[in-house]
């Protein structure tokens, strides 16, 4: 076929088709957001303590026969052990005072038998009350998080194809149902296996419907609004819902509930499917031509233009060009260090960005602000991010703003337990500083490649990005351990991959490689000699710039 956008000029940049369009396919996100990480608070651990039954023993020691242990300089109640109930029992029959008559320490401690008594205060119920996922079990709530990560590994792989193949609104509606099919099911889990297995359906629906819906704006968009809807518009809409989610979270304190209600909001997208329409680019590869142009003939009359009497010229078959894999980029030592380096960083920034976002319960404070201003966070964050993009070099922006999220990780632990809020502001500017470079990386990512290897070097560094965050909560797991220790973790990773950014290539303002052996005359950690590029257009060039944004958007939501 020709060229869309030649043959579409028509229908202007902007008008009520387009901005409809906008904000109907951006609405989508909201359920994306609340929906990605209400893990935080299902999965959150309440105070808790061996329970004790109803047993014959005095008030005095009912309340000693939990051993005290110091966190952080206070005394907090044991949550894994317990003294011998028989031993106890028998010494408050016999008259026995702890503490006057016994020395505790010399008491012989137990495991809690009997199970745990939760504290109620926050949360009425969570997956780990339910299911007793604390001490010998606690690794089972990183591993349930990670389920929803490996669910968005495979959904990546497979929902381009099913895009492809059923169309993308077709696609777009089924991920949703499937996503909110899946978390009802998942509120009916009856065991912590089924919790897991569901969860993987979640994330695989989701990320479907993140890139069917990217797929679909940036075709039926024009360039302008293109521009607008993969930097600002999703992150945005995305954010909105993830700012939603505490406050639905505060409301509701019993997790299946939550997950009930938060399934039962996609019901508002059901009217959607008679306002959105499929896409025009889609129908034409698949030779129905008249269904496009009646949808282009539509836009026209709610943009009040005239449409011509033939829209999409015939034109020769364009023939296909060979097909790259990722054999071809390792044939090049230069695209190997370049690809090795991306594939570092993509990991580095989901591991902090996903870390941090995890970690919100177990920050200081009320759980639901602290999510509520992670989120908040992430809105100033884009905007300067599609800011800084149009005027400062790619290179020097990502490791500027790594140091700054990782130097900030590695300062928290410095940072006294009585000075709570200190220890909050700076999580909150490592949670800009890694959004920022989260949003960054993407651009960057697809100015280094060739356009032949384009695809093939984003669907890697995608693919290291969902290792990164499969890892993120046992990142998180180790402050079980000790409470600063995923801190040093992502920070000195961050600072690490930081200096080995420095070894890229700068793209700001250079032409963009058509093919790979002008990739190879990219300055890098694999010196070679400098050249620029005349073909096609540079990557100042405003237009080719959009479409790039648009196709690593696509790629690597």
């Amino acid at each position: 076929m020709g060229d869309y956008d030649e043959d579409t000029a028509f229908l202007g940049q902007t008008g009520p088709y387009f901005w409809a369009t906008f904000f109907l396919l951006n609405t989508i996100y909201v359920s994306t957001g609340f929906n990605g990480l209400y893990i935080v608070f299902v999965g959150a651990a309440p105070k808790h303590h061996c329970l004790v039954p109803d047993v014959n023993l005095t008030e005095e020691w009912r309340n000693a026969i939990i051993p005290v242990r110091i966190v952080n300089g206070d005394e907090v109640p044991d949550q894994c052990s317990r003294y011998k109930l028989d031993v106890v029992r028998n010494l408050s029959d016999e008259g026995y005072a702890p503490g006057r008559d016994v020395n505790l320490t010399s008491l012989e401690q137990e495991a809690c038998l009997d199970g745990w008594s939760y504290s109620k205060d926050i949360y009425q119920s969570t997956i780990v009350t339910e299911w007793d996922l604390v001490c010998d079990n606690q690794w089972k709530v990183p591993f349930a998080s990670s389920t929803l990560f490996v669910g968005y590994l495979f959904g990546s792989l497979i929902s381009g194809q099913l895009s492809d193949r059923f169309g993308r609104k077709k696609v777009v509606f089924i991920s949703l149902a499937a996503q909110s099919l899946s978390v009802m099911l998942q509120s009916f889990s009856q065991s912590w296996r089924m919790f897991c297995i569901i969860f993987m359906l979640v994330g695989a629906s989701q990320i479907s419907l993140y890139i069917s819906a990217f797929v679909l704006g940036t075709e039926l968009l024009s360039k302008t609004m293109r521009v607008l809807f993969t930097t600002l518009g999703a992150f945005l809409f995305y954010c909105i819902g993830y700012m939603t989610l505490p406050w639905i979270a505060y409301g509701i304190r019993e997790w299946r509930s939550l997950l009930a209600v938060l399934s039962a909001t996609s019901i508002v997208y059901i009217p959607l499917w008679w306002f959105i329409t499929e896409s025009p680019r889609w129908l034409i590869t698949q030779g129905r031509v008249e269904e496009a142009e009646a949808i282009v003939r539509d836009a026209a009359r709610k943009n009040k233009v005239q449409a011509p009497c033939v829209i999409f010229k015939e034109s020769e078959a364009v023939p296909s060009n060979k097909k790259y894999t990722m054999l071809d980029i390792l044939k090049s030592k230069k695209i190997r260090c370049i690809t090795l380096m991306c594939l570092l960083l993509w990991m580095a920034i989901n591991i902090g960005y996903f870390g941090l976002s995890l970690n919100t319960s177990n920050l200081s404070g009320n759980p639901f602000m602290n999510c509520f201003l992670s989120a908040t966070t992430e809105v100033p964050a884009y905007v300067v991010a599609t800011w800084l993009l149009g005027k400062c070099p790619r290179r020097a922006l990502l490791s500027t703003f790594l140091v700054i999220g990782g130097g900030v990780l590695l300062l928290i632990q410095f940072i006294p337990g009585t000075l709570q809020y200190v220890a909050l502001t700076l999580e909150m500017t490592g949670k800009f500083a890694f959004t920022t470079a989260f949003s960054t990386v993407y651009i960057y990512t697809a100015e280094l490649y060739p356009t032949v290897l384009r695809n093939v070097g984003i669907g890697m560094c995608s693919s290291a990005a969902r290792i990164g965050s499969i890892t993120a909560p046992y990142v998180i797991y180790l402050g079980t351990y000790n409470k600063v220790l995923p801190y040093i973790v992502m920070g000195s990773l961050t600072i690490a991959c930081s200096v080995v950014n420095f070894f890229l290539p700068e793209t700001l303002h250079k032409d963009l490689p058509e093919t790979v052996e002008q990739m190879q005359e990219c300055q890098g950690l694999c010196n070679g000699p400098k050249k620029k590029y005349m073909e096609n257009g540079s990557i100042g060039n405003p237009a080719l710039q959009r479409d790039t944004r648009a196709d690593v958007q696509t790629l690597a939501p």
